[in-house]
């Protein structure tokens, strides 16, 4: 199996002239400037699909996140500069809280206070985590 695959294709005028400025910037040869160039629009593409799927309730944080290849806080940052709301509502939090209970009988949680903030039923949740010494 190849490890690399040879790929052409046709570009306008006004690209490849583009193309050459990026080349004299970055002293690169035009297939290294194209791999970067492709390899950074792949990587762009892959986090607004996986956010639109988030968004569409049909992935979770964590799968947009390794689907992009991106780390769940880098996802968060996305989704929110997206102003693509939390998909997280009131059973998520108690679920979570019912499992770091049983996860740890170190921690004590409080009840969390929860507070409506936007009409499309995100909630943002205040978790106090005391460690028993």
């Amino acid at each position: 199996m190849k490890k690399e695959e040879l790929v052409a294709t046709r570009l306008p005028r006004s690209l490849v002239l583009d193309l050459k400025k990026i080349e004299d910037t970055e002293q690169s040869d035009r297939s290294t400037v194209l791999r970067k160039l492709l390899h950074s629009a792949v990587a762009d593409w892959k986090k607004e699909h996986a956010a639109r799927l988030y968004a569409d309730g049909k992935v979770s944080l964590e799968r947009a996140a390794m689907d992009s290849r991106a780390s769940v806080r880098k996802m968060m940052e996305h989704l929110k500069a997206r102003k693509i709301p939390a998909q997280y509502d009131v059973e998520d939090l108690e679920r979570g809280r019912e499992k770091l209970l049983q996860e740890s009988g170190a921690l004590t949680l409080h009840r969390p206070h929860v507070r409506r903030r936007l009409p499309n039923s995100c909630v943002s949740a205040e978790i106090t985590v005391l460690l028993e010494g």
